[in-house]
């Protein structure tokens, strides 16, 4: 009776055990899924041309600062190519980043990003950007990054957020996990020049 129970218990505190485990790999996505929808912690929106052509420009200006930062691994100069971008709430703009490979081999990278105030990341729409997509970048390389925005109206019928003045959009780049792309640019420079015929 007692190994029963034994068994039992070790049945139980596997099955948690494993539960555990897997809610610890579904939070990360599951947080990512949160965070798109309310725009908490800063994440900005994505915006269809649909819905950026409907938007009413406003009267009220705002300014948008713009912050560039690579992870200490990540062998990349990256920063924006402005300062400060002003503009009336509703204007759809383009900023540019520079991005520039200083190693000797491809790398690629991914651009994590958020805005500040938080209450802003509802309200910050992309309609394009660079980090929509894994970036590679061949040894050497300078690229430059768009990115189209504007900041949605309906931040003024916030009281959390209707009286931001400037918003600070961040992005820091990491070494991808996937570095296939940058496999390919590694096989194609390091190709044979087939012999002379």
């Amino acid at each position: 009776m007692a190994a029963a129970n034994n068994k039992r218990t070790a049945l139980i505190a596997g099955s948690v055990a494993l539960a555990m485990l897997g809610l610890g790999f579904a939070s990360v996505p599951l947080y990512r899924i949160f965070c798109a929808v309310t725009g908490f912690g800063g994440t900005t929106q994505r915006a269809g041309e649909e819905e950026a052509a409907a938007v009413k420009t406003g009267t009220r200006p705002i300014s948008v600062r713009f912050d560039g930062n690579v992870d200490p691994d990540m062998p990349w100069k990256f920063e924006p190519g402005q300062v400060v971008q002003d503009m009336p709430i509703g204007t759809r703009k383009v900023a540019f980043y520079t991005a520039t490979n200083l190693s000797d081999k491809p790398v690629t990278g991914v651009a994590s990003f958020n805005v500040s105030p938080q209450a802003a990341g509802l309200y910050f729409k992309k309609i394009h950007c660079f980090c929509f997509d894994l970036q590679t970048l061949k040894p050497g390389e300078t690229v430059e990054m768009p990115v189209q925005y504007f900041v949605d109206p309906a931040i003024l019928n916030d009281p959390d957020a209707a009286n931001i003045q400037q918003i600070t959009l961040s992005y820091t780049f990491h070494v991808s996990a996937d570095q296939s792309a940058a496999g390919k640019v590694a096989s194609k420079t390091l190709d044979p020049v087939p012999a002379a015929r």
